[in-house]
Protein backbone atom coordinates (compact mmCIF):
# COMPACT_ATOMS: atom_id res chain seq x y z
CA UNK A 1 0.00 0.00 0.00
CA UNK A 2 1.28 3.23 -0.70
CA UNK A 3 1.46 5.87 2.06
CA UNK A 4 0.45 9.16 0.92
CA UNK A 5 2.90 12.43 1.91
CA UNK A 6 1.08 15.20 3.81
CA UNK A 7 1.08 18.37 2.70
CA UNK A 8 3.19 20.01 4.27
CA UNK A 9 6.18 17.75 3.92
CA UNK A 10 6.08 17.68 0.13
CA UNK A 11 8.53 19.79 -0.54
CA UNK A 12 6.97 21.12 -4.35
CA UNK A 13 3.23 22.45 -2.58
CA UNK A 14 5.74 24.69 0.25
CA UNK A 15 7.46 26.13 -2.08
CA UNK A 16 4.34 26.80 -4.10
CA UNK A 17 2.51 27.94 -1.14
CA UNK A 18 5.95 30.31 -0.17
CA UNK A 19 5.74 31.31 -4.23
CA UNK A 20 1.95 32.14 -3.55
CA UNK A 21 2.76 34.47 -0.20
CA UNK A 22 5.61 36.42 -2.16
CA UNK A 23 3.50 37.38 -5.02
CA UNK A 24 0.79 38.60 -3.15
CA UNK A 25 3.01 41.02 -1.19
CA UNK A 26 5.09 42.17 -4.03
CA UNK A 27 1.52 42.79 -5.80
CA UNK A 28 0.39 45.23 -2.81
CA UNK A 29 4.43 46.60 -2.85
CA UNK A 30 3.76 47.62 -6.47
CA UNK A 31 0.34 48.84 -6.37
CA UNK A 32 1.51 51.39 -3.03
CA UNK A 33 4.83 52.59 -4.49
CA UNK A 34 3.16 53.11 -7.91
CA UNK A 35 0.27 55.48 -6.09
CA UNK A 36 3.08 57.39 -3.99
CA UNK A 37 4.81 57.62 -7.34
CA UNK A 38 1.82 58.99 -8.79
CA UNK A 39 0.50 61.27 -6.31
CA UNK A 40 4.62 62.72 -5.93
CA UNK A 41 4.25 63.68 -9.64
CA UNK A 42 1.01 65.34 -9.13
CA UNK A 43 2.10 67.47 -5.81
CA UNK A 44 5.59 68.57 -7.59
CA UNK A 45 3.50 69.43 -10.63
CA UNK A 46 0.66 71.84 -8.76
CA UNK A 47 3.92 73.26 -6.74
CA UNK A 48 5.47 74.22 -10.72
CA UNK A 49 2.20 75.42 -12.13
CA UNK A 50 1.72 77.87 -9.14
CA UNK A 51 5.28 78.96 -9.83
CA UNK A 52 4.93 79.20 -13.28
CA UNK A 53 1.61 81.41 -13.05
CA UNK A 54 2.66 83.34 -10.47
CA UNK A 55 5.57 84.59 -12.63
CA UNK A 56 3.25 84.99 -15.57
CA UNK A 57 0.81 87.06 -13.80
CA UNK A 58 4.33 89.94 -13.23
CA UNK A 59 4.53 90.12 -17.20
CA UNK A 60 0.84 91.89 -16.99
CA UNK A 61 2.14 94.03 -14.45
CA UNK A 62 5.42 95.11 -16.80
CA UNK A 63 3.10 95.34 -19.77
CA UNK A 64 0.76 97.90 -18.15
CA UNK A 65 3.87 99.83 -16.43
CA UNK A 66 5.38 100.08 -19.76
CA UNK A 67 2.42 101.19 -21.59
CA UNK A 68 1.61 103.73 -18.79
CA UNK A 69 4.96 105.17 -19.68
CA UNK A 70 5.32 105.49 -23.46
CA UNK A 71 1.60 107.01 -23.49
CA UNK A 72 2.56 109.62 -20.70
CA UNK A 73 5.75 110.59 -21.97
CA UNK A 74 6.42 113.70 -24.45
CA UNK A 75 9.59 112.19 -25.60
CA UNK A 76 10.02 111.43 -29.07
CA UNK A 77 13.21 108.91 -28.03
CA UNK A 78 11.20 107.32 -25.12
CA UNK A 79 14.45 107.38 -22.93
CA UNK A 80 12.68 107.17 -19.51
CA UNK A 81 10.96 103.88 -21.35
CA UNK A 82 14.42 102.55 -22.63
CA UNK A 83 15.39 103.09 -18.91
CA UNK A 84 12.52 101.22 -17.11
CA UNK A 85 12.71 98.46 -20.49
CA UNK A 86 16.00 97.83 -19.31
CA UNK A 87 15.53 97.71 -15.78
CA UNK A 88 13.46 94.91 -16.24
CA UNK A 89 15.07 92.86 -18.09
CA UNK A 90 18.34 92.87 -15.90
CA UNK A 91 16.04 92.18 -12.93
CA UNK A 92 14.04 89.81 -14.72
CA UNK A 93 16.13 87.14 -16.85
CA UNK A 94 13.45 85.29 -18.61
CA UNK A 95 12.22 88.77 -20.27
CA UNK A 96 14.82 88.76 -23.40
CA UNK A 97 13.51 91.93 -24.86
CA UNK A 98 10.69 95.07 -24.74
CA UNK A 99 9.82 96.51 -27.85
CA UNK A 100 8.13 99.31 -28.71
CA UNK A 101 6.50 100.08 -32.47
CA UNK A 102 4.78 103.14 -33.51
CA UNK A 103 1.90 102.29 -35.35
CA UNK A 104 1.14 105.25 -37.56
CA UNK A 105 3.65 107.68 -39.26
CA UNK A 106 7.58 106.35 -40.05
CA UNK A 107 8.44 106.65 -36.41
CA UNK A 108 11.51 104.13 -35.45
CA UNK A 109 10.80 101.37 -33.00
CA UNK A 110 12.76 101.47 -29.89
CA UNK A 111 13.70 99.00 -27.19
CA UNK A 112 16.11 96.59 -25.93
CA UNK A 113 16.32 94.62 -29.10
CA UNK A 114 15.00 95.57 -32.29
CA UNK A 115 14.46 92.95 -35.22
CA UNK A 116 12.92 93.46 -38.50
CA UNK A 117 10.97 90.72 -39.03
CA UNK A 118 9.72 91.10 -35.43
CA UNK A 119 8.71 94.73 -35.51
CA UNK A 120 6.81 94.22 -38.47
CA UNK A 121 4.84 91.33 -36.61
CA UNK A 122 4.01 93.60 -33.50
CA UNK A 123 2.43 96.57 -35.73
CA UNK A 124 0.46 93.83 -37.27
CA UNK A 125 -1.05 91.74 -33.73
CA UNK A 126 -1.18 95.67 -32.69
CA UNK A 127 -3.19 96.85 -35.39
CA UNK A 128 -5.48 93.46 -35.34
CA UNK A 129 -6.27 93.59 -31.61
CA UNK A 130 -9.32 93.66 -30.20
CA UNK A 131 -8.00 94.69 -26.27
CA UNK A 132 -6.82 91.24 -25.80
CA UNK A 133 -3.11 90.66 -25.54
CA UNK A 134 -1.86 88.65 -28.18
CA UNK A 135 0.55 85.24 -27.45
CA UNK A 136 2.77 84.33 -30.92
CA UNK A 137 6.36 82.66 -31.33
CA UNK A 138 9.03 84.31 -31.21
CA UNK A 139 9.96 84.94 -34.62
CA UNK A 140 13.63 85.71 -33.65
CA UNK A 141 14.18 83.20 -30.66
CA UNK A 142 13.71 79.90 -30.71
CA UNK A 143 11.83 78.71 -27.21
CA UNK A 144 10.58 82.25 -26.35
CA UNK A 145 6.98 83.68 -26.91
CA UNK A 146 5.89 86.98 -26.90
CA UNK A 147 3.12 89.24 -25.60
CA UNK A 148 1.59 91.59 -28.01
CA UNK A 149 -0.64 94.44 -26.30
CA UNK A 150 -1.80 97.96 -27.90
CA UNK A 151 -1.41 100.94 -26.30
CA UNK A 152 -2.95 102.59 -25.19
CA UNK A 153 -5.68 99.42 -25.29
CA UNK A 154 -8.17 101.16 -27.03
CA UNK A 155 -8.87 101.90 -30.85
CA UNK A 156 -6.63 105.24 -30.87
CA UNK A 157 -3.77 102.72 -29.94
CA UNK A 158 -0.25 104.70 -30.94
CA UNK A 159 2.24 102.16 -30.13
CA UNK A 160 2.17 98.44 -30.33
CA UNK A 161 4.16 96.89 -27.36
CA UNK A 162 5.60 93.33 -26.68
CA UNK A 163 8.00 91.66 -24.18
CA UNK A 164 9.54 88.45 -25.59
CA UNK A 165 9.57 86.00 -22.42
CA UNK A 166 12.24 83.05 -22.21
CA UNK A 167 9.83 79.65 -21.76
CA UNK A 168 12.51 77.55 -20.52
CA UNK A 169 13.94 80.41 -17.54
CA UNK A 170 9.77 80.69 -16.43
CA UNK A 171 10.48 77.21 -15.00
CA UNK A 172 14.01 77.32 -14.16
CA UNK A 173 13.31 76.90 -10.39
CA UNK A 174 11.06 74.08 -11.38
CA UNK A 175 13.81 72.67 -8.39
CA UNK A 176 16.09 69.42 -8.21
CA UNK A 177 12.89 66.97 -8.72
CA UNK A 178 12.33 67.43 -12.08
CA UNK A 179 16.00 66.16 -12.94
CA UNK A 180 15.52 62.97 -12.26
CA UNK A 181 15.31 60.77 -14.85
CA UNK A 182 12.27 59.40 -16.25
CA UNK A 183 10.70 62.62 -16.13
CA UNK A 184 9.41 64.78 -18.91
CA UNK A 185 8.59 68.23 -18.49
CA UNK A 186 6.82 70.50 -20.81
CA UNK A 187 5.36 73.91 -21.49
CA UNK A 188 3.47 75.17 -24.96
CA UNK A 189 1.47 78.00 -25.98
CA UNK A 190 -2.67 77.37 -26.09
CA UNK A 191 -2.31 76.76 -29.93
CA UNK A 192 -0.21 73.61 -28.99
CA UNK A 193 3.22 75.72 -30.45
CA UNK A 194 5.81 73.95 -28.39
CA UNK A 195 8.29 76.15 -26.30
CA UNK A 196 10.15 74.12 -23.56
CA UNK A 197 10.63 70.67 -23.29
CA UNK A 198 12.74 68.68 -20.73
CA UNK A 199 12.96 64.70 -21.30
CA UNK A 200 10.17 62.23 -22.42
CA UNK A 201 6.30 63.51 -22.73
CA UNK A 202 4.63 61.84 -25.31
CA UNK A 203 1.76 61.05 -22.60
CA UNK A 204 1.15 63.68 -20.27
CA UNK A 205 0.23 62.27 -16.54
CA UNK A 206 -0.38 65.87 -15.26
CA UNK A 207 -1.84 68.82 -17.76
CA UNK A 208 -2.66 71.85 -15.91
CA UNK A 209 -3.31 75.53 -17.63
CA UNK A 210 -1.34 78.48 -16.29
CA UNK A 211 -3.53 80.64 -14.13
CA UNK A 212 -2.87 83.81 -15.86
CA UNK A 213 -5.96 85.04 -18.27
CA UNK A 214 -3.61 86.86 -20.55
CA UNK A 215 -0.96 83.27 -20.75
CA UNK A 216 -3.25 80.51 -20.67
CA UNK A 217 0.15 78.18 -21.41
CA UNK A 218 -0.27 74.61 -20.96
CA UNK A 219 1.85 72.64 -18.70
CA UNK A 220 2.37 68.64 -19.46
CA UNK A 221 4.17 66.74 -17.03
CA UNK A 222 5.25 62.70 -17.41
CA UNK A 223 6.91 60.02 -15.33
CA UNK A 224 8.31 56.79 -16.58
CA UNK A 225 7.63 54.24 -13.93
CA UNK A 226 10.58 51.07 -14.74
CA UNK A 227 9.98 47.95 -12.36
CA UNK A 228 13.51 49.30 -10.49
CA UNK A 229 11.11 52.08 -9.40
CA UNK A 230 8.12 50.10 -8.40
CA UNK A 231 10.04 47.20 -6.52
CA UNK A 232 13.42 48.81 -5.22
CA UNK A 233 16.10 46.83 -4.12
CA UNK A 234 16.28 47.19 -0.41
CA UNK A 235 12.45 46.95 0.57
CA UNK A 236 11.98 44.15 -2.34
CA UNK A 237 14.96 41.97 -0.34
CA UNK A 238 12.67 43.11 3.08
CA UNK A 239 9.21 41.61 1.66
CA UNK A 240 11.41 38.44 0.55
CA UNK A 241 12.54 38.21 3.98
CA UNK A 242 8.76 39.03 5.24
CA UNK A 243 7.29 36.76 3.10
CA UNK A 244 9.81 33.67 3.88
CA UNK A 245 9.52 34.32 7.56
CA UNK A 246 5.63 34.44 7.61
CA UNK A 247 5.76 30.86 4.95
CA UNK A 248 8.32 29.44 7.95
CA UNK A 249 5.92 30.65 10.91
CA UNK A 250 3.22 29.10 9.17
CA UNK A 251 4.58 25.80 8.21
CA UNK A 252 5.63 25.64 11.84
CA UNK A 253 2.04 26.38 13.46
CA UNK A 254 0.69 23.75 10.65
CA UNK A 255 3.09 21.28 11.42
CA UNK A 256 2.74 21.66 15.64
CA UNK A 257 -0.97 21.57 14.91
CA UNK A 258 -0.97 18.24 13.02
CA UNK A 259 1.69 16.35 15.96
CA UNK A 260 -1.15 18.30 18.27
CA UNK A 261 -3.85 16.45 16.93
CA UNK A 262 -1.89 13.47 16.68
CA UNK A 263 -1.15 13.49 20.69
CA UNK A 264 -4.59 14.47 21.31
CA UNK A 265 -5.69 10.64 20.31
CA UNK A 266 -3.42 9.20 23.23
CA UNK A 267 -3.93 11.91 26.00
CA UNK A 268 -6.90 14.08 24.93
CA UNK A 269 -6.45 16.51 27.93
CA UNK A 270 -3.03 16.79 27.76
CA UNK A 271 -2.56 17.21 23.79
CA UNK A 272 -5.55 20.04 24.02
CA UNK A 273 -3.97 21.80 26.88
CA UNK A 274 -0.35 21.76 24.90
CA UNK A 275 -2.17 22.59 21.70
CA UNK A 276 -3.59 25.82 23.12
CA UNK A 277 -0.59 26.93 24.77
CA UNK A 278 1.50 26.56 21.68
CA UNK A 279 -1.25 28.33 19.49
CA UNK A 280 -1.45 31.54 21.88
CA UNK A 281 2.61 31.69 21.80
CA UNK A 282 2.44 31.37 17.73
CA UNK A 283 -0.30 34.05 17.47
CA UNK A 284 1.49 37.07 19.81
CA UNK A 285 4.51 36.22 17.79
CA UNK A 286 2.54 36.69 14.64
CA UNK A 287 0.77 39.72 16.37
CA UNK A 288 3.93 41.15 17.66
CA UNK A 289 5.51 40.82 13.84
CA UNK A 290 2.60 42.27 11.72
CA UNK A 291 2.27 44.94 14.68
CA UNK A 292 5.42 46.12 14.46
CA UNK A 293 5.40 46.36 10.38
CA UNK A 294 2.16 48.26 11.07
CA UNK A 295 3.23 50.71 13.53
CA UNK A 296 6.80 51.13 12.09
CA UNK A 297 5.34 52.37 8.82
CA UNK A 298 4.13 55.88 10.61
CA UNK A 299 7.38 57.24 11.57
CA UNK A 300 8.99 55.95 8.64
CA UNK A 301 6.76 57.97 6.56
CA UNK A 302 7.19 60.98 8.26
CA UNK A 303 11.18 60.84 8.07
CA UNK A 304 11.07 60.24 4.56
CA UNK A 305 8.51 63.39 4.43
CA UNK A 306 10.89 65.64 6.46
CA UNK A 307 14.32 64.07 4.76
CA UNK A 308 12.57 64.97 1.16
CA UNK A 309 11.40 68.63 2.85
CA UNK A 310 15.56 68.78 4.00
CA UNK A 311 16.57 68.17 1.02
CA UNK A 312 14.75 70.93 -1.01
CA UNK A 313 15.57 73.16 1.77
CA UNK A 314 19.23 72.29 1.57
CA UNK A 315 19.38 72.58 -2.50
CA UNK A 316 17.70 76.44 -1.67
CA UNK A 317 20.21 77.06 1.19
CA UNK A 318 17.73 77.78 3.40
CA UNK A 319 19.45 76.23 6.79
CA UNK A 320 17.41 78.15 9.53
CA UNK A 321 14.33 76.26 8.05
CA UNK A 322 17.01 73.16 7.68
CA UNK A 323 17.97 73.22 11.25
CA UNK A 324 13.98 72.49 12.48
CA UNK A 325 13.06 69.99 9.83
CA UNK A 326 16.13 67.83 11.06
CA UNK A 327 14.67 68.19 15.19
CA UNK A 328 11.90 66.52 13.32
CA UNK A 329 13.19 63.66 11.72
CA UNK A 330 15.53 63.00 15.04
CA UNK A 331 12.43 63.00 16.94
CA UNK A 332 10.15 60.55 14.35
CA UNK A 333 13.71 58.23 14.66
CA UNK A 334 13.39 58.54 18.69
CA UNK A 335 9.97 57.44 18.41
CA UNK A 336 10.64 54.70 16.26
CA UNK A 337 13.25 53.31 18.50
CA UNK A 338 10.34 53.89 21.19
CA UNK A 339 7.93 51.84 19.38
CA UNK A 340 10.76 48.81 18.73
CA UNK A 341 11.80 48.44 22.70
CA UNK A 342 8.16 48.37 23.68
CA UNK A 343 7.54 45.61 20.90
CA UNK A 344 10.72 43.82 22.11
CA UNK A 345 9.25 43.40 25.48
CA UNK A 346 5.67 43.16 24.49
CA UNK A 347 5.64 39.82 25.98
CA UNK A 348 7.25 40.50 29.48
CA UNK A 349 4.71 41.69 32.09
CA UNK A 350 5.28 45.66 32.73
CA UNK A 351 4.18 48.86 33.78
CA UNK A 352 3.97 51.69 30.58
CA UNK A 353 5.74 55.04 30.94
CA UNK A 354 3.34 57.10 33.21
CA UNK A 355 3.84 60.76 32.08
CA UNK A 356 1.27 63.24 33.09
CA UNK A 357 1.68 64.97 29.78
CA UNK A 358 -1.09 67.56 27.45
CA UNK A 359 -3.07 65.22 25.44
CA UNK A 360 -3.75 68.18 23.08
CA UNK A 361 0.06 68.38 22.00
CA UNK A 362 0.01 64.49 20.81
CA UNK A 363 -3.14 65.92 18.95
CA UNK A 364 -1.36 68.62 17.06
CA UNK A 365 1.51 66.31 16.78
CA UNK A 366 -1.35 63.67 14.31
CA UNK A 367 -2.59 66.99 12.68
CA UNK A 368 0.88 68.01 11.23
CA UNK A 369 1.67 64.19 10.67
CA UNK A 370 -1.69 63.72 8.28
CA UNK A 371 -2.12 67.10 7.43
CA UNK A 372 -0.47 66.54 4.15
CA UNK A 373 -2.58 63.37 3.42
CA UNK A 374 -5.21 65.09 4.06
CA UNK A 375 -4.69 68.32 1.62
CA UNK A 376 -3.66 65.63 -0.73
CA UNK A 377 -7.54 63.55 -1.13
CA UNK A 378 -9.03 66.94 -0.94
CA UNK A 379 -10.60 66.03 2.68
CA UNK A 380 -11.06 68.93 5.36
CA UNK A 381 -9.16 67.77 8.45
CA UNK A 382 -10.41 69.59 11.52
CA UNK A 383 -9.14 69.79 14.97
CA UNK A 384 -11.78 70.62 17.71
CA UNK A 385 -9.53 71.17 21.08
CA UNK A 386 -10.30 72.92 24.26
CA UNK A 387 -8.14 76.32 25.31
CA UNK A 388 -7.14 74.58 28.83
CA UNK A 389 -4.72 72.02 28.76
CA UNK A 390 -6.13 68.60 28.80
CA UNK A 391 -3.85 66.84 31.35
CA UNK A 392 -3.57 62.82 30.99
CA UNK A 393 -1.18 59.92 32.68
CA UNK A 394 -0.44 57.97 30.76
CA UNK A 395 2.33 57.29 27.90
CA UNK A 396 2.28 60.12 25.79
CA UNK A 397 3.64 58.28 22.72
CA UNK A 398 0.53 55.59 23.22
CA UNK A 399 -1.79 58.03 23.14
CA UNK A 400 -0.63 59.28 20.37
CA UNK A 401 -0.42 56.54 18.36
CA UNK A 402 -4.29 55.96 19.00
CA UNK A 403 -4.95 59.29 17.56
CA UNK A 404 -2.94 58.77 14.64
CA UNK A 405 -4.28 55.24 14.05
CA UNK A 406 -7.85 56.37 14.07
CA UNK A 407 -7.15 59.27 11.83
CA UNK A 408 -5.05 57.40 9.31
CA UNK A 409 -7.80 55.23 9.17
CA UNK A 410 -10.61 57.85 8.24
CA UNK A 411 -8.57 59.51 5.83
CA UNK A 412 -8.40 56.09 3.86
CA UNK A 413 -12.15 55.19 4.50
CA UNK A 414 -12.28 58.94 2.20
CA UNK A 415 -9.76 58.08 -0.19
CA UNK A 416 -12.40 57.77 -3.02
CA UNK A 417 -15.10 60.00 -1.81
CA UNK A 418 -15.55 63.46 -2.98
CA UNK A 419 -16.34 66.15 0.05
CA UNK A 420 -14.64 63.86 2.54
CA UNK A 421 -14.73 65.27 5.72
CA UNK A 422 -12.55 64.17 9.54
CA UNK A 423 -13.50 66.10 12.63
CA UNK A 424 -11.37 65.15 15.83
CA UNK A 425 -13.16 66.97 18.81
CA UNK A 426 -11.92 66.60 22.59
CA UNK A 427 -13.76 67.63 25.33
CA UNK A 428 -13.38 67.24 29.16
CA UNK A 429 -16.52 65.70 30.88
CA UNK A 430 -16.91 64.42 34.86
CA UNK A 431 -13.39 64.05 35.39
CA UNK A 432 -12.51 62.57 32.20
CA UNK A 433 -10.56 63.60 28.63
CA UNK A 434 -13.20 62.62 25.89
CA UNK A 435 -11.71 62.31 22.42
CA UNK A 436 -14.07 61.96 19.49
CA UNK A 437 -13.10 61.02 15.96
CA UNK A 438 -15.88 61.38 13.17
CA UNK A 439 -15.80 60.85 9.56
CA UNK A 440 -18.54 60.80 6.82
CA UNK A 441 -17.03 57.87 4.77
CA UNK A 442 -18.90 54.61 4.13
CA UNK A 443 -19.02 53.90 7.26
CA UNK A 444 -18.74 50.41 9.67
CA UNK A 445 -20.63 47.21 8.10
CA UNK A 446 -22.98 45.62 10.58
CA UNK A 447 -21.47 42.45 10.29
CA UNK A 448 -17.62 44.02 11.35
CA UNK A 449 -18.87 45.67 14.40
CA UNK A 450 -19.00 42.80 16.76
CA UNK A 451 -15.46 42.31 15.66
CA UNK A 452 -14.01 45.43 15.03
CA UNK A 453 -11.81 45.23 17.62
CA UNK A 454 -10.56 41.57 17.22
CA UNK A 455 -6.73 41.61 15.73
CA UNK A 456 -6.21 40.72 12.30
CA UNK A 457 -10.41 41.83 11.40
CA UNK A 458 -9.88 44.56 8.54
CA UNK A 459 -12.12 46.24 5.54
CA UNK A 460 -9.37 47.09 3.32
CA UNK A 461 -7.60 44.05 0.70
CA UNK A 462 -4.12 45.89 2.25
CA UNK A 463 -4.61 46.38 5.79
CA UNK A 464 -3.21 44.25 8.46
CA UNK A 465 -6.00 44.23 10.63
CA UNK A 466 -4.11 45.41 13.82
CA UNK A 467 -4.54 49.21 14.36
CA UNK A 468 -8.10 49.24 15.98
CA UNK A 469 -6.83 45.75 18.26
CA UNK A 470 -3.41 47.62 19.27
CA UNK A 471 -5.37 51.16 19.87
CA UNK A 472 -8.03 49.38 22.28
CA UNK A 473 -5.10 47.05 23.96
CA UNK A 474 -3.52 51.01 24.05
CA UNK A 475 -6.25 52.62 25.59
CA UNK A 476 -7.40 49.80 27.96
CA UNK A 477 -3.52 50.24 29.51
CA UNK A 478 -4.09 53.85 30.42
CA UNK A 479 -7.63 52.67 32.05
CA UNK A 480 -9.51 54.07 29.53
CA UNK A 481 -12.77 52.64 26.77
CA UNK A 482 -12.72 53.22 23.24
CA UNK A 483 -15.84 52.47 21.43
CA UNK A 484 -17.36 52.45 18.15
CA UNK A 485 -20.65 55.01 18.12
CA UNK A 486 -23.62 55.34 16.60
CA UNK A 487 -23.62 57.45 13.64
CA UNK A 488 -26.18 58.83 10.91
CA UNK A 489 -23.46 58.51 8.27
CA UNK A 490 -19.65 57.58 8.25
CA UNK A 491 -17.98 56.23 11.83
CA UNK A 492 -17.30 58.16 14.84
CA UNK A 493 -14.95 56.38 17.36
CA UNK A 494 -15.18 57.76 21.14
CA UNK A 495 -12.21 57.16 23.35
CA UNK A 496 -12.86 58.15 27.21
CA UNK A 497 -9.37 58.57 29.55
CA UNK A 498 -9.21 59.56 33.23
CA UNK A 499 -7.56 62.63 33.93
CA UNK A 500 -4.62 63.21 35.62
CA UNK A 501 -6.00 64.62 38.62
CA UNK A 502 -8.65 61.17 38.79
CA UNK A 503 -6.12 58.70 38.04
CA UNK A 504 -4.64 56.72 40.78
Amino acid sequence: MTRSVPFLENPARLALLWAGLLLVLLTAMGILQHRALTAELAQETAVLHRLASQRADQHDAHLTALSAIAVASDDPDQRLFLEVAASITRFYPRISAITLVPLQGDGAAVGTALDPALVTQIRAAALASDGEIALLPDPARTGHYIMVKRSPNSSTARHGLILSIDAARLLDEAGPFWTRPGLGLALSLPDGTPLFRRGAVEEAWQTKILGSASQPLRLDTARSIALRDLFPPLRTALVLLAATLAAVGALAFLRQRRRAGQAMEQARLSALDSRLAHAARVNAMGEMASGLTHELTQPLTAILAQAQAGRRLLARGDSNRLASVLEDTVAQARRASAILERFRNWSRPQTATVLAFDLRAALRNVAALLGAQARAQSVALAFDLPPDPVLLRADPVEMEQVAFNLVRNALEALSDRPAGQVRVTLRTEAGQAVLTIRDNGPGIAPDMRARLFTPFTTTRADGTGLGLALSQRLVERAGGEIALEDSPDGASFRITLPLAGDTP
